[in-house]
């Protein structure tokens, strides 16, 4: 399981250098703190199961704020 935080990791280091490659700065500085951090805890050797309820965490709170970005920060589409 911590291999695949570093995965996680790898993805969005590459996520972050196509948004920066797109000049979309702020997308890419919130991808390599993202990139930081899943690499930091794929090396800290946690249990499986604290891996998991991170993830479910992490899902989470992504979602939340996707949620709120979307509804509330962006306006309506007309």
């Amino acid at each position: 399981m911590a291999r695949m935080f570093r995965v996680l990791g790898f993805w969005t280091l590459v996520i972050g250098l196509m948004a920066f490659a797109g000049h979309m700065i702020e997308m890419a500085m919130l991808f390599f703190f993202q990139t930081a951090v899943f690499v930091l805890l794929g090396y800290l050797n946690f249990s499986e199961r604290t891996y998991i309820l991170m993830f479910w965490g992490y899902m989470i709170i992504s979602f939340v704020g996707f949620t709120y970005w979307s509804v509330f920060e962006m306006g309506l589409p007309f």
